[in-house]
């Protein structure tokens, strides 16, 4: 069974940086994608940042030139770098991964960036 664990996170001050990771267990092929979502508003989650098998990344707008994400394609691991942290980046960051139609989805990480 496939499950992602996250880890990182934690309270930084604006302007600063912290990381969070995700490592997939349970499964030995690599997935077509994973990524970073976050809380939004209501039951919404936004995308943060996606990276692909074969290493094409995606950012949202509001993160784009502050975060990045690296993959360890071999271990199905993902890093999210975040830099320049703003209030608003505050968040539950959830670890996302898909393998064909199915995809999966870690339990969250809280991020919590003070002015």
């Amino acid at each position: 069974q496939v499950q992602l664990v996250e880890s990182g996170g934690g309270l930084a001050q604006a302007g600063g940086s912290l990381s969070v990771s995700c490592t997939a267990s349970g499964s030995t092929s690599p997935f077509d994608i994973m990524g970073w979502h976050r809380q939004g508003q209501g039951d919404q989650r936004e995308l943060v940042a996606t990276i692909t098998s074969s290493g094409t990344s995606r950012y949202a707008t509001s993160v784009k030139g502050r975060f990045t994400i690296i993959r360890d394609g071999t271990a199905n691991a993902i890093t999210l770098q975040m830099d320049s942290l703003k209030p608003e980046d505050t968040s539950v960051y959830y670890c996302r991964a898909r393998r064909g139609p199915t995809q999966y989805w870690g339990l969250g990480t809280q991020v919590t960036v003070a002015p």
